[in-house]
């Protein structure tokens, strides 16, 4: 099933995710070597149930803690530890809330300290591949032309794209229809209509697409053990333009504090 949302639905659905945006700024400050992901995961879950919402991971499929924290090769669903971060690390952290029982989802890729030129390449690709599918999410077009978008932009850069994991509709479940691939032809794929709320979610790796699941039965890393990075937004499919229901710009501000 596909569910459309209405205008009010979409506004319930922008609020938790714009929250989850916020939750991933309160982290900044701790984005520092010594600092646990664990450190992370606690006070990202205060700051959601401060903010009159409930975590959406936490207890998901049996998901143990509030955020997914990647670190360097790991590529989703690392699970918070006693890992301290050190100079160096790439963080994609990815986050979910549940407010007026609809979901937030966004995940950003962090830097700790000093990260090589190559290494901010990756970076930098991984972003532009999310808003060059968004600018494909529009009514009239297809899954494909999204899919195509990112695919292309992250090859042409001498990197590529794991296809074990997908993007996915949101609502008031976390996954809903239709799954929104990283890599495929354009024109393929359902027909995009005004009103589908999706999550798009480029996860691209510095090396090779293979990836490897670890004994945790949740992290997913890259095979050759290079780094990989992940940003993903909420949209809704509108006329023209999708309409970008999380937001980066909490998180941007307080990095640009730092520096």
């Amino acid at each position: 099933m596909i569910f459309l949302k209405t205008d009010d639905q979409i506004e319930l659905l922008r609020e938790s995710n714009l929250l989850v945006g916020k939750t991933l700024a309160c982290l900044v400050p701790l984005m520092l070597p010594g600092v646990t992901t664990l450190e992370l995961d606690k006070r990202a879950e205060e700051f959601i149930r401060d903010n009159g919402a409930i975590p959406g991971f936490l207890g998901y499929n049996k998901y143990p803690n509030t955020l997914c924290v990647s670190v360097n090769s790991q590529i989703v669903h690392g699970i918070p530890s006693g890992y301290e971060l050190k100079d160096g690390d790439i963080v994609s952290v990815d986050c979910g809330t549940i407010k007026n029982g609809f979901y937030g989802d966004s995940a950003y890729t962090f830097a700790v300290g000093e990260i090589s030129i190559e290494i901010q390449n990756l970076l930098r690709v991984t972003k532009e591949c999310l808003y060059l599918g968004i600018k494909q999410a529009v009514a009239g077009n297809r899954i494909g032309d999204i899919s195509y978008a990112i695919q292309s932009h992250a090859e042409a850069n001498g990197f590529s794209v794991v296809r074990e994991l997908v993007g996915h509709g949101i609502g008031k479940a976390l996954h809903e229809k239709p799954e929104v691939p990283n890599y495929g032809r354009r024109g393929t794929g359902m027909k995009l209509k005004s009103g589908l709320t999706i999550a798009i979610e480029p996860m691209i790796n510095m090396g090779k697409r293979d990836v490897k699941q670890s004994d945790d039965g949740w992290t997913i890393s890259t095979l050759d053990n290079l780094p990989s990075a992940h940003f993903e937004h909420t949209i809704a499919v509108r006329q023209g333009e999708a309409d970008i229901l999380s937001s980066f710009e909490f998180i941007e501000k307080e990095i640009k504090k730092l520096n």
